[in-house]
């Protein structure tokens, strides 16, 4: 895993995802605000915009907690040197708002080099929880 988001190679968007995963599972919210963009567009599981902000707070203040983050597919397509789109499709689980959930999560995301660094800078998720419960949907 490439520790440096600034030196991207064309298999590096994979090492920059498992570097989310690892900061999404610990809650480690200034490895977050590293991989976020200030700027980042987000759509949730219930169409409404998210933030940078609002993402970071949802770790830093324990409303999210992941105790599952399994990728289970993971594709990258690299559109530009600069830019790249990733879906992936991961089975997570943890609480959200202090409602547990267990779902398989879709994310899109757009990683783009800016001024030197990769960020998330727009993205989506879209969300099938597991065993038909409505349940709280997890976030960026």
């Amino acid at each position: 895993m490439n520790p440096n988001p600034s030196h991207a190679g064309s298999g590096d968007i994979e090492d920059l995802e498992a570097q989310l995963r690892i900061a999404q599972l610990s809650s480690d919210v200034d490895a977050l605000d590293r991989l976020i963009s200030d700027e980042l567009l987000f759509t949730g599981p219930d169409g409404s915009p998210g933030t940078k902000a609002d993402d970071l707070a949802s770790y830093r203040n324990k409303v999210m907690r992941l105790t599952t983050h399994d990728p289970e597919e993971l594709r990258i397509r690299r559109v530009t040197p600069d830019v790249a789109v990733v879906a992936l499709r991961t089975h997570m689980a943890g609480s959200y708002g202090g409602a547990p959930f267990d779902a398989i999560a879709r994310y899109t995301r757009v990683w783009a080099r800016e001024d030197g660094r990769w960020q998330i800078v727009g993205g989506s998720v879209s969300v099938t929880p597991i065993g038909g419960k409505d349940q709280q949907q997890p976030h960026t």
